[in-house]
């Protein structure tokens, strides 16, 4: 039987779960909007986009669990334009948004990085940053040394999508780094760390100067689509210990 649970009660469960009062993040992690009503039916998705708003008003849901949510530094504060609709659909149908970032990434089971190291049959061995008590970017190895063209297709074959290889001169790998999203930057780490190849969501224009210079494989395999695993995964451990109903939403970015 569904049970019910307050928006409070449910961002309480996922705070301890993720242990997110240990990260410094770039934007709020828990409850973003309050609808303050029961919550019996959860959309997860990986994005907070009108689209999975829409999604979730049709279906007559009652949150939003999300990677990314609202309210990023930086950002507009007001809440005009795209965001005032957004958040004007959430609250006028009664919809909370529940959104954790870094916490997400990071959770050594649950997380984004933890899922994407299962679906390529890598076991995660460390940190990138070995200081971090929480790592958001990790050391995996492969159970043998596999080439690079075949490792590749792995990765094409689990996220349904190409990555995008920038060939750093290594005929084989062994050892990853894995940040997913828009970790490019730490690819210096990955090669400090001995890193064969590493892979993240997205590529910058200095990503591939760095992949030939450090003499490391580089894949850019999508930010969504190395970011679908950490809340599907959340979503079905709410819905099981929980006793709610969760649907997954993946809302198509090629990006």
């Amino acid at each position: 039987m569904t049970k019910t649970i307050s928006p409070t009660e449910l961002t309480q469960f996922c705070d301890t779960l993720l242990q997110a009062e240990q990260f410094s993040d770039y934007c709020p992690n828990g409850l973003q909007v309050d609808a303050d009503r029961p919550i019996r039916h959860i959309i997860a998705g990986v994005t907070a986009s009108q689209a999975l708003i829409d999604h979730a008003v049709s279906v007559g849901a009652d949150c939003l669990l999300v990677h990314h949510g609202y309210f990023w530094k930086g950002e507009s504060a007001p809440l005009t334009g795209m965001k005032g609709k957004r958040i004007r659909t959430l609250m006028t149908h009664g919809i909370s948004l529940i959104a954790y970032h870094l916490p997400l990434d990071a959770h050594p089971t649950l997380g984004n990085n933890a899922a994407l190291a299962d679906m390529l049959g890598l076991t995660i061995t460390g940190a990138l940053y070995p200081h971090e008590k929480f790592p958001v970017g990790n050391i995996a190895t492969l159970p043998k040394a596999l080439p690079t063209a075949e490792f590749a297709a792995i990765i094409e074959r689990a996220l349904g999508r190409k990555p995008l290889h920038i060939a750093g001169g290594r005929e084989t790998l062994k050892t990853i780094g894995i940040c997913t999203g828009g970790a490019q930057d730490m690819i210096e780490q990955a090669a400090k760390m001995g890193c064969d190849a590493f892979i993240s969501g997205e590529i910058s224009e200095r990503t591939t100067h760095a992949a030939r210079e450090l003499g490391l494989e580089y894949f850019a395999a999508g930010h969504h689509a190395t970011e679908r695993g950490g809340v599907q995964r959340l979503g079905e451990y709410i819905a099981k210990e929980l006793s709610l109903q969760v649907e997954f939403v993946d809302i198509d970015n090629p990006a």
